[in-house]
């Protein structure tokens, strides 16, 4: 058999996983089909007794081990995550670290956030007491994608666990060995039962796990693919939660350390070959700094380093879409935009140089659709003011920036986007104590951080009589006197 390198391929009923730099094999996986993805979830769905069982504190024991072998093991997972998308060295142990501190966090704050509290009583209903208590759903199913492996399948599922949810997890086709690797690491410290389980294949697995009876689904992918699977899932009711496609901005005002600025936007715009749903594809520079800041971002980015191994900048993980970034700074070039940095000529497959475009209309592709890739647009804008309006004009809302001093708090604020980072790039993705998600295509719901936690958990409302009631309004023994009562106490309590 011989395929394209990187490109995910079935064969003899297995799915096959190269590198998309050099086609070496990353590994073999069974194909799961529809009556193999229900086995996956009924056998996570055995076990869920027993790990909501264990307790937060038996959870927290062996998420924090899970914790320490991802540690110990770190320069192990990142070479295998080289070898499987290309991505570099450096930018994979920067990812593992980022998904260690989630697995911390949420292993150490689930009892604290998700444990039984009790809630105050109102005056009318005086006699009762309350209390809110969060409960598992139960199976959880995760689907990831193949640009951050680890990371971001991590910020769903450790976070279901602590929650007391099983997990069934389909990696993406491109990256199933990590997958695997993250699957197989958690069943050696946690070995009693099948906990956490993978389910491997191209998207009609994932359209299996959907309808396999899942008590609900994170997805994280492309903003298409995310209403196909809240298509699936909304047949059987099942919550979903999707973190989809972005084109982030960067905000730079006139008062921006401009120096921090450009080292952060090259960092933003072009980690991870631009592979990154939080990256800035999009900057937005007040004129008075304008051509200052385009200097300077293209010196940075110029010095970087493109190929295999010990480069900044390694192959696109999928080589389809390296016709959609040549599409797009074509695009831009044509309607009059201008290449200060690459163009054209720098997308070499697998590869794909820096390209840094200025003077691209608002309405080309490089600024409207999500590049995915190692390019960035940077307009002049009169304003800070005119920065957030065109920030603002997509229906994506991820991440974004903003660079400056006096303003950049307020500017930040009405950024239309789920996070904002004020004087850095992406940022909040590594701050466990901070949800993670957008609003408008970039999708809905929160993972990370306390919201995190409560999103894989039911909040039940519990109420219990501790008295007489001294105004029997819910119940038919009521008298008309009773309810005078009540009327004159509605009127007293909220009549002013």
């Amino acid at each position: 058999m011989t395929t394209a390198p990187g490109v995910p391929t079935i064969d003899d009923g297995e799915l096959v996983s190269t590198n998309p730099a050099t086609g070496e094999l990353a590994g073999r996986f069974p194909v799961a089909d529809p009556a193999a993805v229900t086995r996956a979830v009924d056998r996570a769905r055995a076990a869920t007794d027993w790990w909501a069982g264990l307790g937060f504190a038996s959870r927290r024991t062996r998420l924090l081990r899970w914790r320490a072998l991802l540690a110990n093991r770190i320069s192990e997972l990142a070479a295998l995550s080289h070898r499987e998308t290309g991505k570099p060295i450096a930018d994979a142990v920067v990812e593992i670290l980022a998904a260690i501190e989630h697995v911390d966090w949420a292993a150490r704050n689930a009892k604290r956030v998700l444990r039984r509290r009790r809630v105050r009583s109102r005056l009318v209903l005086v006699e009762h007491s309350a209390h809110l208590e969060y409960q598992p759903y139960g199976v959880v199913g995760v689907i990831g994608p193949w640009n951050y492996p680890v990371l971001t399948p991590v910020g769903s599922l450790c976070y279901a666990l602590a929650a007391g949810n099983t997990v069934v997890f389909k990696p993406s086709e491109y990256s199933p060995a990590v997958g695997q690797w993250l699957v197989d690491s958690f069943a050696e410290v946690v070995p009693e039962q099948p906990v956490f389980r993978a389910v491997h294949g191209l998207g009609e697995v994932g359209a299996a796990l959907c309808r396999s009876g899942v008590d609900k689904l994170a997805f994280t992918g492309s903003t298409a693919t995310a209403k196909r699977v809240m298509a699936s899932c909304a047949e059987s009711l099942t919550p979903v939660v999707l973190e989809a496609g972005g084109k982030d901005a960067m905000i730079v005002d006139a008062d921006a350390d401009l120096d921090a600025a450009a080292d952060a936007c090259v960092w933003g715009a072009l980690t991870n070959a631009g592979q990154t749903c939080i990256g800035i594809e999009r900057a937005y520079v007040v004129d008075a700094v304008h051509d200052t800041f385009v200097e300077k971002v293209v010196a940075k980015a110029g010095r970087l380093t493109v190929g295999a191994d010990d480069a900044d900048i390694g192959p696109i993980t999928m080589p389809r879409q390296i016709e959609v970034i040549r599409q797009h700074i074509t695009d831009a070039i044509d309607r009059g935009g201008r290449a200060v940095l690459g163009g054209p000529e720098a997308v070499q497959p697998p590869y794909v140089r820096p390209t840094i475009l200025v003077e691209v209309p608002e309405d080309a592709d490089a600024v409207r659709e999500e590049t995915f890739g190692p390019t960035l647009t940077i307009n002049r804008v009169a304003d800070a003011d005119e920065a957030v309006a065109r920030a603002n004009a997509l229906p994506y809302g991820l991440g974004g920036s903003v660079f400056g001093r006096r303003r950049a708090t307020e500017l930040a604020a009405r950024i239309r986007s789920g996070m904002v980072a004020v004087n850095s790039t992406l940022t909040f993705v590594g701050m466990s104590t901070l949800p993670f998600g957008g609003v408008g295509d970039s999708g809905f719901g929160r993972i990370h951080g306390a919201d995190g936690l409560r999103e894989f958990a039911r909040s039940k409302a519990v109420t219990r009589r501790r008295g007489p009631s001294p105004l029997p309004a819910m119940t038919f023994a009521r008298t008309p006197a009773q309810v005078e009562r009540i009327v004159k106490m509605a009127r007293i309590l909220y009549g002013r």
